[in-house]
């Protein structure tokens, strides 16, 4: 097999262009821009907004609302590695049943953990998608109807206990995804009655999909890079890789061998140019999917980047490396955002810096943006 040689210059740059950080984006709505990037995480709605201003001039933050609630185009729900995500409505079926190709095996010790029995956590598998509808319901409601209807009182305590981790399963099979808010409440819906439509997948289909996708956005990858981000094995993910070889080529990016889709490879071989300073917020995808890669991130800073109790905090991105970390503060109307890179950067990457400041500063002092927030993991 013939092997592609690139260079770190010109897979950033490929990626930048792909994650919409090329300045390329203007005029791209939110849908575009999250279904080419795989979702945008959510565990926090600010920083979702950030990740999308950061990708698009025009974005406001309302955008994601109106996509979420009004259009129904966009739906929030926990999908890769369990965590909350905001993707492309139409999309979700193709997500679920790639889920199914990659079951999560429960040991003894999960139900332990989460205070239930095998019995009880299949009855929740099983009344959730009776009980939902396209009516909101918040997570009382929910847990009342699943208790009432299942006849097991003690259900309505363990489904309010935690972040709801005993709700993803329903989510993963598609039979849960969440509503409009009301007030403080976080709401449910099925999301076969919420959304305009629902296609099935075969699973592995659909798996080997998802697999493209993320290559066509990180790309080139490993298989345990896409383990990592999908939350499955590096097993199945070496064995997903192998199902696509025909579609895949191995590169060499200054002696490290990963693969990529060959349809892309002349593209990554002449990348648009761009990819100045960016600032992305925590949880951005472009930070979590790449972390681990040291041309983007050296190991000996990763610590600073991924905290503890899984905070990714956001991220000093200059031509596509992570060279430092940032930090705002709301003062009355004000914000400030501090600057905090590794080592002082150059003097033009130093004034591009401080332009993207003054930009976030601007939009975060709008009134609709939100700047400080808890979530839901």
């Amino acid at each position: 097999m013939t092997t592609a040689e690139l260079t770190w210059e010109q897979v950033h740059r490929w990626r930048l262009a792909q994650h919409r950080l090329s300045g390329q984006a203007a005029g791209e709505s939110a849908l575009e821009i999250v279904r080419a990037i795989c979702g945008l995480q959510a565990q926090l709605m600010s920083a979702a907004e950030l990740a999308l201003r950061v990708r698009s001039p025009d974005a406001s933050p309302s955008d994601l609302e109106a996509g979420l609630w009004r259009d129904r185009t966009l739906v929030k729900t926990w999908v890769m590695r369990g965590t909350l995500h905001i993707v492309a409505a139409d999309d979700l079926p193709l997500y679920v049943a790639a889920r199914a190709a990659t079951p999560v095996r429960r040991p003894p010790s999960y139900f332990t953990y989460h205070g239930v029995t095998p019995e009880e956590y299949e009855a929740i598998l099983a009344t959730v998608p009776a009980v939902l509808s396209d009516t909101p319901q918040t997570r009382e409601q929910l847990a009342d109807a699943v208790a009432e209807r299942a006849a097991n009182p003690r259900l309505r305590t363990v489904l309010l206990s935690g972040w709801g981790a005993l709700l993803k399963p329903s989510a993963w099979s598609g039979a849960l995804c969440f509503g409009p808010g009301q007030g403080q409440n976080v709401t449910f819906v099925h999301p076969r009655r919420w959304l305009h439509g629902w296609r099935e997948f075969e699973p592995q289909e659909a798996l080997r999909e998802v697999a493209r996708r993320f290559l066509a956005a990180y790309g080139p990858a490993t298989p345990e890079d896409f383990a990592r981000w999908w939350g499955t094995d590096p097993g199945p993910a070496k064995r997903l890789f192998r199902s696509l070889e025909g579609e895949l080529a191995q590169v060499d990016v200054e002696g490290w061998r990963a693969w990529a889709l060959a349809a892309t490879l002349e593209a990554m071989a002449d990348p648009p140019a761009g990819g100045g300073a960016r600032l992305l917020p925590a949880f951005d995808p472009y930070t979590i999917a790449l972390l681990r890669h040291p041309a983007v991130l050296p190991e000996e800073r990763r610590s600073q980047v991924s905290r503890p109790q899984g905070w990714i905090a956001p991220a000093i991105l200059l031509g596509g490396r992570i060279v430092g970390v940032w930090e705002h503060e709301a003062k009355g109307r004000r914000v400030n955002v501090r600057l905090e890179p590794f080592e002082p950067p150059p003097p033009e990457a130093s004034a591009q810096l401080e332009r993207e400041a003054q930009r976030l500063s601007a939009f975060l002092e709008q009134p609709q943006a939100r700047r400080v927030e808890g979530g839901d993991s």
